[in-house]
């Protein structure tokens, strides 16, 4: 009974959106929160790719059919490591959390930005992802009640701004018509953050996207066929790749690491770590996409590396 008390006691709880300790046991808690951090911004790296992976499943499928296809391949990785380690099915009370992480992360985002990216450059697509980790921040705030200080939101607000002037000044300055699809994937995928973050103080992360994923199945697996059957495929090296990545990276592994780090060191300031994405998007794409970067890139990314350690320094 002592032994149980002892380890309720060292335990850590949720508090306002972030994972606390409700011991004195500091140096374990600064390691959780170190490995939080590293396994969100591996997360981080892996979304980052998205956007390039995206545009080169599109020189082989059509918009519904990519989406459609990755979302089942996801699901099948998914459903093979929840049926392998036996995971029993989640309960009731977790279903309706599920299914926002389902519409925001597997169905919405993707399916937005791939319509996005029909007509937009990969770095004009990337101011979504720069104001993603304010929108996710606030969404936490309504959801979860979080409430981090004037510091935090002051350098989360200053580097949502410096990602934001970086990637229109890249894209001419213009904006497209595929705003609205960017706009709404922004919205969907910060509520499907939010509640993926909370669902993950409760349930291991992997299992959060895993359930996610094989929810979409009845969905998927008919929406593929169907689209399969009206565009055309050319299968080839860069779509091929490009599927396989935005399937397994980015639909599924990169959203476990993701999840878990939100539930180690809160969502305000895991998502903090995503403004580091769109620079990144950005090298990627000129590696793998050919396009140029302007010199304004190492300026932002110095800005933006600042933001993200005030915010990860600021206390909620």
């Amino acid at each position: 009974m002592r032994a149980q008390s002892s380890a309720t006691a060292h335990s850590r709880i949720a508090v306002a959106g972030e994972t606390r300790p409700t011991g004195a046991d500091t140096p374990v808690t600064a390691a959780s929160r170190r490995s939080g951090t590293l396994l969100a911004a591996l997360g981080v790296v892996a979304f980052s790719l998205t956007f390039p992976a995206t545009a080169w499943g599109l020189e082989g499928f059509g918009p519904w059919s990519l989406v459609s296809v990755r979302s089942v391949l996801a699901a099948l990785i998914a459903g093979a490591c929840l049926l392998a380690l036996r995971v029993p099915l989640p309960g009731r009370g977790h279903l309706a959390g599920l299914a926002v992480v389902a519409a925001g992360v597997v169905v919405g985002f993707p399916l937005l930005t791939t319509l996005a990216l029909q007509t937009s450059t990969t770095a004009h697509a990337a101011v979504v992802v720069g104001l993603l980790p304010l929108t996710t921040a606030l969404f936490s705030a309504l959801r979860m009640g979080s409430r981090p200080s004037r510091t935090f939101w002051t350098a989360a607000l200053v580097g949502a701004a410096a990602v934001v002037a970086f990637t229109v000044q890249q894209s001419g300055g213009a904006l497209t018509t595929a705003d609205l699809y960017l706009f709404g994937a922004l919205l969907v995928c910060a509520a499907g953050y939010t509640e993926g973050g909370r669902l993950a103080q409760v349930m291991p992360g992997w299992q959060v996207i895993g359930w996610a994923l094989v929810l979409c199945l009845p969905l998927s697996v008919p929406g593929a066929a169907l689209a399969l059957s009206y565009e055309p495929v050319r299968l080839g090296a860069h779509s091929v790749a490009g599927l396989l990545w935005v399937a397994a990276g980015s639909q599924f592994l990169g959203l476990v690491v993701w999840y878990r780090g939100m539930a180690a060191i809160g969502i305000p300031k895991a998502s903090q770590l995503q403004l580091a994405q769109p620079l990144l998007t950005l090298v990627w794409s000129v590696l793998l996409l050919g396009e140029h970067l302007t010199v304004a890139a190492p300026l932002t990314a110095a800005a933006v590396l600042v933001c993200i350690a005030v915010t990860q320094r600021a206390r909620g």
